[in-house]
């Protein structure tokens, strides 16, 4: 009787006991202390009148060895700002920035030190560059050392076959 009012504490000493060998002979978890991080602030302003953008998304893309490590979206607050400090230092930023009526942003950055700021001014949607058509400044003549493109070939060109 009194060898089952004593085995559970025996058992539970004898595992203390094992667990600490096991630990001094370095058989057990190792702890590995998490790398030192960036802490990246982002600050996101109307282009046309430096105010900040509230509620815009602020994506955060790790890359590691040059491929996207997974992502993860941050809303700006009233003052524009989203901060975050999970990315490892020395490693690359790939950071998008979306809002509503705005133009998409996105740039790459090196994180070499424990903090980063970065200012993003976001434009409003313009309408698309087209060749076709005559833009202010433009005489239509082609500039620089472009020259005007016809399919006909010239005297010392062979046509296609």
């Amino acid at each position: 009787m009194k060898l089952r009012l004593w085995a559970p504490s025996l058992a539970v000493v004898f595992g203390l006991v094992l667990g600490a060998h096991a630990q001094e002979t370095g058989r057990g978890r190792k702890y590995k202390p998490p790398p030192p991080t960036c802490k990246v602030t982002v600050t996101v302003l109307k282009a046309y009148n430096g105010k900040p953008l509230e509620d815009a998304s602020v994506v955060f893309h790790p890359l590691k060895n040059g491929k996207d490590a997974g992502g993860m979206e941050l809303k700006t607050n009233e003052d524009g700002k989203v901060t975050l400090d999970m990315i490892p230092v020395g490693d690359t930023l790939r950071l998008q920035v979306l809002a509503t009526g705005f133009q998409t942003y996105g740039q790459d950055y090196d994180l070499p030190g424990d903090s980063k700021e970065i200012e993003v001014k976001l434009k409003r949607p313009q309408k698309q560059y087209s060749i076709y058509q005559n833009h202010p400044g433009n005489d239509g003549q082609p500039q620089g050392d472009q020259k005007p493109q016809d399919n006909k070939p010239q005297q010392d060109q062979k046509p296609p076959q």
